[in-house]
């Protein structure tokens, strides 16, 4: 049994640090039409090394039903045709905020700042369309810099919590 610090964060507009940031020649960030292919295949390559499981046993049934929601969007970055990275996001309506739920670089493509490149574009992007907040939770089984990644762009930790994991 190990022990996961599990960090809940938020981020207004006014608490965002707008980081300037320039994807290197040819690479580019696209909305993905809604292809369960794409998810279920960034949520196994970058989750492996993240023990990212959950959906590892969903049938393609309950893919195609996860993105089929309306308020669900995944954006993808590209080098080329090449895929990099992603990230699922959820728009909730009722309270007007944006929940990130996955986001990862490919792990041949780590190391270069293309994952804050598209969180500062996932804020930005959001905050374009006039949301409250963007919230997500991140944990010390993610990447070694996602906490850092988060906090560096005005992310606060709103609840912290300690759970039991089984690797």
């Amino acid at each position: 049994m190990l022990k996961v610090q599990r960090y809940f964060l938020e981020a207004k507009e006014t608490d965002y640090k707008k980081k300037k940031f320039v994807l290197p020649k040819n690479y580019q960030i696209i909305l993905e039409k809604k292809n369960f292919t794409i998810n279920k295949f960034f949520y196994k390559q970058i989750g492996i090394d993240h023990y990212w499981r959950d959906r590892l046993i969903w049938t393609d049934i309950e893919w195609k039903k996860y993105i089929s929601n309306p308020n669900l969007e995944t954006w993808i970055i590209k080098n080329d045709e090449e895929l990099v990275g992603f990230y699922e996001q959820e728009y909730h309506p009722k309270k007007n905020e944006m929940e990130l739920i996955n986001m990862g670089i490919l792990k041949e493509y780590r190391g270069k700042q293309l994952g804050s490149a598209l969180l500062s574009f996932m804020i930005e992007n959001s905050f374009k369309d006039k949301i409250e907040r963007i919230w997500v939770h991140t944990c010390s089984l993610d990447h070694q810099h996602a906490l850092q990644n988060y906090e560096s762009k005005g992310f606060k930790i709103f609840k912290k919590e300690e759970i039991d994991f089984v690797a």
